[in-house]
């Protein structure tokens, strides 16, 4: 399929070396910047071209891979005629596209990505579309790129991405916490990669509330007490700490 990305980040990126990867063609890259839409677009070895004068060209599909707000501020600039338009945000609606296109729809990667990586992560897509026809066409993109798609509609997306934010950025934020606390308390963050892992690791086997640990799920007054003290001079990791103890005591 030959693809038009509109973007120059983690998402338009990666989503181009995975498309490229699979033997389709990413015929031209728009962005803000023309000296990153360049570089982009030059790794592909398609046209380089510009989000704020659009101009024609041969392709199958446009994909928008921008932010929230810069997707809703671009749109205005758009007219596919019948062209297929699709979007990667979590959480804006199909009908953002609505005046772009009479084709469009999403294509939501659930996954993180960062372009700086040197493999691709497996990529779950959620797509939609405001027609059976396209509809299918995205099944058919994803699923030459992907074993796992699911069809949704805007609130069954705006669910999964709730719950993204939960097992992603949430979790990365306690890692952070957890990294900064170890470093002013002079211990090696290093020897808790390997209980990362395993938590990691038993999730993709079990339901997470089957494999609960620890002080609160065994409610261990004496031991949470003597984590609380130590937390005294942490006061935001202590309320974090007091918030999910309870939390897990009391689901």
């Amino acid at each position: 399929m030959r693809i038009t990305l509109i973007g120059t980040g983690n998402v338009a990126t990666v989503l181009g070396r995975l498309f490229t990867a699979y033997n389709h063609q990413i015929v031209s890259v728009w962005g803000r910047t023309p000296e990153r839409t360049v570089r982009l677009a030059s790794e592909f070895g398609a046209i380089p071209g510009s989000i704020l004068q659009p101009s024609k060209v041969e392709t199958d599909i446009y994909i928008i891979a921008l932010t929230d707000t810069a997707l809703q501020e671009s749109v205005m600039h758009f007219n596919f005629g019948n062209i297929p338009v699709v979007h990667t945000a979590g959480s804006v609606s199909k009908d953002v596209l609505q005046t772009v296109s009479s084709q469009y729809g999403v294509l939501y990667p659930l996954q993180t990505l960062k372009k700086e990586l040197p493999e691709i992560p497996e990529i779950p897509f959620l797509v939609d579309a405001n027609s059976d026809e396209l509809l299918q066409r995205l099944t058919q993109l994803t699923g030459s790129v992907s074993s796992r798609m699911y069809k949704t509609d805007d609130q069954g997306r705006l669910k999964m991405h709730v719950a993204a934010v939960l097992v992603n950025n949430f979790t990365n934020h306690l890692y952070t916490m957890a990294h900064a606390f170890c470093e002013e308390e002079h211990v090696p963050f290093d020897l808790l990669k390997p209980l990362i892992m395993e938590t990691a690791n038993r999730v993709l086997q079990a339901n997470p509330a089957d494999i609960q640990t620890g002080p609160a799920i065994r409610k261990d007054i004496t031991t949470l007490d003597k984590h609380l003290r130590i937390l005294n001079t942490h006061p935001k990791l202590r309320t974090m700490y007091l918030r999910m103890t309870d939390s897990i005591m009391n689901p």
